[in-house]
């Protein structure tokens, strides 16, 4: 069976008082990763068949989430140099301001709205009427089928979605990820301050487990003042991103090992679906996994991820090979 389009039905939301969100993907199963090339295509989808009008940048507002840590980088310098020579080949997805009448809000495209400032000329644009959590599952999942988000610039926009209020499947949706490791972005998020991480950057070489090791040194109350200190160093500021990080680091990670992972503790995520047939709690210490299910459905509902756990691992390994 074809797999329902995760941006279909986007468009022409009702509003957000009215009752129920009418944004797709329910159920633990469709929160698994999609692949890249998917989510591409979806996002082009949604810009199919669409007028698409010339707007000037000065009337169009950043998203009220942001998603990136470094805006002038080698990649936005060659996208405004093939701006320059070939013109604006894809169009940028706005929504009209929700108190200002004639001004637009992005909801993906930031570089592009940028590059066309930069360049002092017109931003090709999408228009449609979408509501709060529309915009933040289309501006996830775009950039993830981008592929160019670090995974601490992923943690970011995802502790922050926390924040102001959605739930795991939200952000999961948004980011194209399963819920383990929304549960690792988070946890990192917990451990290490906002500050600090804007302070280090993007960091495109570091991976995912050293931003964990870093996260529980840096969660550490004894830590507080050597990362004060570090973060003061004149030469801290100059370094390139990845240097700045692994600095960091090194001050830190006195012993020169690898953080022991089980000094953090198991974390508990809970998960429930809008009709509440099933409610689910999920613990990961690290070196185990567990996943326990109450509710009406519950047994139904274990038994259809029981007959498909060959499939999910494969999915599972294809996605960790990438």
């Amino acid at each position: 069976m074809a797999r329902k389009n995760l941006l279909e039905g986007l468009a022409d939301m009702p509003d957000e008082n009215a009752g129920a969100p009418n944004y797709p993907m329910r159920g633990a199963g469709r929160s698994l990763v999609r692949s890249l090339d998917e989510l591409a295509k979806q996002a082009e989808k949604f810009l199919e068949g669409e007028a698409v009008v010339d707007l000037d940048p000065d009337v169009v507002e950043a998203s009220f989430v942001k998603d990136r840590l470094s805006e002038d980088d080698d990649d936005f310098r060659a996208l405004v140099e093939a701006i320059r020579a070939r013109g604006q080949d894809t169009p940028i997805l706005v929504r009209p301001h929700a108190k200002i009448d004639g001004r637009y809000q992005v909801v993906f495209g930031h570089r592009r709205l940028r590059a066309a400032r930069e360049l002092g000329r017109n931003v090709r644009a999408v228009v449609k009427s979408i509501d709060d959590r529309t915009h933040v599952i289309a501006q996830g999942q775009e950039n993830s089928a981008r592929a160019d988000l670090t995974f601490i610039e992923r943690a970011l926009f995802a502790g922050r979605l926390e924040e102001l209020g959605y739930d795991r499947e939200v952000i999961a949706t948004a980011l194209a990820a399963n819920a383990a490791s929304i549960s690792k972005m988070i946890s990192v998020m917990d451990r290490i301050s906002p500050e600090v991480v804007r302070a280090i950057g993007p960091a495109p070489g570091i991976g995912r487990e050293r931003w964990v090791e870093l996260s529980l040194l840096a969660g550490k109350a004894s830590n507080a003042a050597d990362i004060a200190k570090v973060m003061d160093e004149d030469e801290f500021s100059r370094l390139p991103s990845d240097k700045r990080f692994e600095a960091l680091y090194t001050a830190l990670n006195k012993s020169a090992r690898p953080v022991r992972k089980t000094q953090a503790a198991a974390g508990k995520v809970k998960w429930q679906p809008l009709d509440k047939a099933v409610q689910a709690e999920m613990k990961n210490d690290g070196k185990a996994f567990s996943l326990s299910m109450k509710a009406k459905n519950a047994g139904r509902f274990g038994e259809f991820l029981s007959s498909r756990l060959d499939a999910l691992y494969e999915q599972f390994l294809a996605e960790e090979s990438k």
